[in-house]
This record gives C-alpha cells, sequence and structure tokens, in this order.
C-alpha cells in the first residue's frame, strides 16, 4: 500500500497511511487521491463544516469494500479536534467531531471518510439550526432536469418570502438548497419551515412536486424530503467526495448556471479545476441569517386555512406532538379492511344467534 506520508493542512502536519491504497477501482483513484483533493477544496469544505457536529462516512477499504456512519468520535481523536455534545431523538448523547480548519478534515480522510454529514447548527447551539436545508430528491422517473426546474420556482419563493438559498448538487440525481437562517428556533419550528415551503412548491408544481413520505404516494415526481430538517438528519456538505464509482462530488453552484451544468460534471478530479477557477462560489453564505417567521406564517396558514398540519417523521423517530398515524397508506387499507371484514363476521355471529 506504500509507505506512509506527511500532507501539510493549514500549518499542520497530518500523516496518511497507506497512501497508495485504491478507492475507486473504476477510476484507480487512491486514498492519497481523496485527501489531495480536500486540500485543493480546503476553504470551502472548512466553511461547509466550520464548528459543526459532524458525522462521518467511512470506507476504509474504498468504495467496494464495508462502510458505516461514526457518530461518536474515536478514543483517539487529536486534542486540537474540537467536539461538540448533541442529543439524538432516542434522548441518547454523543460527542461529535467538529471540524474548525482543514487538517481536521485530513485527519477523518485518513480514516476512510469519503462524505462528510454536518448537523445544521453550530458547536454552541445545538439545538437550534441555523440553516433551513432544502433536498429535491428526483424519483423514479424523473431527472436532474425535473429537479432544476423546481430548483428554480423554489427560488421563487424564498425570495417571495425575503430568503436567499445557495445551491448546490447531492452528488446524485439531486439538488440541495440551503438557506441560512438565525438561530432562534428548534429542530421543529425549522422542518415545520421546510414542510410549509415543500407545500407551495407543490401546490405550484402541482404533478410534478409531492411532499408525500410514503413512496407509494410519490408517483414521478420530485420529493421535497421535509424530514432531512429533522433532528439527527444530515445531508452531505458541500464538497464531499460521494461513494459511487466515478467518484463525484456535492457540488455547490450559481443560480445562473443549473441550467447548464449536470451532476456528473463534477468529480474528485475536475472540481479542483473549478475550485483554482472560480473560488467557493458560496463563500458569502455565513454573511446571512434569515428569519423564518414568513415561512413558518405560511404553515399556520396552511392549518388553518386548508387543514394541513405535520407529516411523519422517520420510523426510528419517537412518536411526536401532532404527527399523523405513521402507517402506509396500503397497509391502513389493508388493516382497515381486516377490521370491517371481521366487524361483518361478528354482526353475521349476532344474527344468528338471535335467529
Amino acid at each position: 500500500m506504500g509507505a506512509a506520508v506527511e500532507l501539510e493542512a493549514g500549518g499542520r502536519t497530518v500523516r496518511l497511511s497507506n497512501p497508495d491504497k485504491i478507492y475507486f477501482p473504476e477510476r484507480g483513484l487512491t486514498k492519497l487521491d481523496v485527501a489531495q483533493y480536500y486540500l485543493a477544496v480546503g476553504e470551502g469544505i472548512t466553511r461547509a463544516l466550520r464548528d459543526r457536529p459532524t458525522t462521518l462516512e467511512r470506507y476504509p477499504d474504498g468504495v467496494e469494500g464495508e462502510s458505516f456512519f461514526q457518530k461518536r468520535v474515536p478514543k483517539y481523536l487529536p486534542d486540537w479536534i474540537p467536539t461538540a455534545h448533541i442529543a439524538f431523538p432516542s434522548g441518547r448523547t454523543a460527542d461529535e467531531m467538529r471540524p474548525t480548519e482543514v487538517a481536521a478534515v485530513i485527519w477523518a480522510a485518513n480514516l476512510g471518510t469519503l462524505t462528510f454529514h454536518p448537523w445544521p447548527v453550530r458547536g454552541d447551539a445545538v439545538d437550534h439550526p441555523d440553516e433551513l436545508r432544502i433536498d429535491l430528491d428526483p424519483q423514479p422517473g424523473t431527472d436532474f432536469n425535473d429537479a432544476v426546474r423546481a430548483a428554480h420556482e423554489l427560488r421563487v419563493i424564498l425570495d417571495e418570502h425575503g430568503l436567499r438559498g445557495w445551491p448546490k448538487t447531492s452528488g446524485g440525481r439531486g439538488l440541495h438548497v440551503f438557506v441560512p437562517i438565525e438561530p432562534r428556533w428548534d429542530f421543529t419550528h425549522v422542518r415545520r419551515s421546510a414542510i410549509a415551503v415543500g407545500r407551495e412548491l407543490e401546490r405550484r408544481m402541482e404533478g410534478k412536486v409531492t411532499t408525500a413520505w410514503w413512496k407509494e404516494e410519490r408517483g414521478e415526481r420530485i420529493f421535497v424530503d421535509y424530514n432531512q430538517t429533522a433532528r439527527d438528519r444530515t445531508i452531505a456538505s458541500a464538497y464531499s467526495v460521494r461513494p459511487k464509482p466515478h467518484a463525484p462530488v456535492s457540488a455547490p453552484l450559481r443560480w445562473d448556471e443549473l441550467d447548464d451544468v449536470s451532476p456528473y460534471d463534477f468529480d474528485l478530479v475536475t472540481m479542483p479545476a473549478r475550485y483554482a477557477e472560480l473560488g467557493d462560489v458560496h463563500a458569502d453564505m455565513d454573511d446571512n441569517a434569515f428569519s423564518l417567521e414568513s415561512l413558518l406564517e405560511l404553515a399556520r396558514k396552511d392549518e388553518r386555512d386548508h387543514g394541513l398540519s405535520d407529516l411523519p417523521y422517520p420510523p426510528d423517530y419517537p412518536k411526536m406532538p401532532g404527527e399523523p398515524k405513521r402507517v402506509q397508506p396500503s397497509r391502513a387499507k389493508k388493516d382497515k379492511d381486516k377490521d370491517e371484514d371481521k366487524y361483518k363476521d361478528t354482526e353475521k355471529e349476532k344474527k344468528k344467534e338471535s335467529d
């Protein structure tokens, strides 16, 4: 695998073991290639992760090997990498790494980390998100171009509510739009805002966009995955490498280039050149912090005027206040049919006894 090498990262020296280990066999890309990529986009990836509790998606033997998500920091975490104490929906807690410099990214890459999953909070306010993250997820029968059309309409909605979003590729077929917000609201309110903006997008693009949680109801539409804003749900950071054979990355974009790009344009090999030319096109995101009041009012209006309240949480969550039944429609229908059949059978037996 080759002798270990030392990399200079923001004034620190980070050791990289087995630098020649193949991580992406289809393209012959190595562990060292991954680390050098993260150095090339160092300021950008650090901006995306800075002070955020971060889960590591690790592939120690490359994309064809075993993988796992590491939430709790390992015991051998260097003392120069800070941590943040976070609570999961179950009530359990953990200390996650909280990157503040590019050397922390390279240290994690040495562990086989390909994708970084930062929480939408900072280490000093772990219960109050400072980003509203909107995930536009193409369902079967739709593609990236459909997500782009939805993103353009989403931009109009955000503008009407005094908000600005920063788009990026997911690294797959979808798009993410991040809105920096004031850290005044908890996860429940931020999720409620995501549902409200998703429903408004659904109304304006009827038949093209859905907020339906159950896959059997989504159809060939772009799904606004509102549950990505629930506590302990994270989205791959900007510049993160994704674990696919062609080594794509989650690429920050400008709005004016959405119609002219493909997610296949951005990978571990091509992104450094783009970054060298344009820099971090989301560099100004942290200079902004918007209010959610307008979206929360939209949520109240949905409930008041249309009877639209909460939507289901992920299956591993405890039952949440105001949440509808967490049962997929087809199963609910089967259960209802069984109850009706049971009721009919009971009535028949009663009739026989009375006769």
